[in-house]
């Protein structure tokens, strides 16, 4: 019984500790989406761009010649002849990586606009924060990676046409 009322002593003199809002707000760094979710949705947005890649690197050179190669060149360009589904190839290709490329960035990346002094009201200070989630950080590379293949496409793509006119 000694022993509990010199606990129940302790606890009543402890003091709660005094938490100003403002402070706790700007303390707290709190991604915009989880990290993990984030990675795995990430995975399945480059799927289809990347295995298009693969195809187009496969067949072109390494000049195998495998129907399912084959399959997704004319799925692309069937989707492609057909005015209302002209759009898709681009949103599967490019839209999707970007996609992930954004929510791989927000889960990330933490932005803190601080005001350093009251006083001096002109004194700011921005603070980013980049959280090292090597998972989230490959994929943003590989969403990098494969919208600057396909600009990279497009743009040769016009120049050849424009210098063959």
């Amino acid at each position: 019984m000694k022993d509990k009322n010199e606990f129940l002593k302790q606890m009543e003199s402890l003091q709660v500790p005094d938490v100003d809002p403002v402070k706790h707000q700007q303390m707290v760094k709190m991604a915009i989406m989880n990290a993990g979710r984030s990675a795995a949705l990430g995975v399945w947005l480059v799927i289809i761009p990347c295995y298009f890649l693969f195809c187009v690197f496969m067949y072109y050179f390494f000049h195998i010649h495998i129907s399912w190669f084959e399959a997704m060149f004319n799925l692309v360009a069937d989707l492609d002849k057909n005015p209302n589904t002209r759009f898709l190839s681009p949103l599967l290709l490019v839209g999707l990586p970007f996609v992930c490329l954004v929510i791989n960035s927000l889960a990330i990346v933490h932005v803190q606009y601080v005001r350093v002094d009251a006083k001096r009201t002109k004194v700011n200070e921005l603070m980013i924060t980049l959280k090292l989630r090597l998972i989230n950080i490959l994929l943003i590379l590989i969403s990098l990676g494969i919208i600057g293949v396909f600009t990279a496409y497009v743009m040769t793509e016009n120049i050849s046409i424009s210098i063959k006119k």
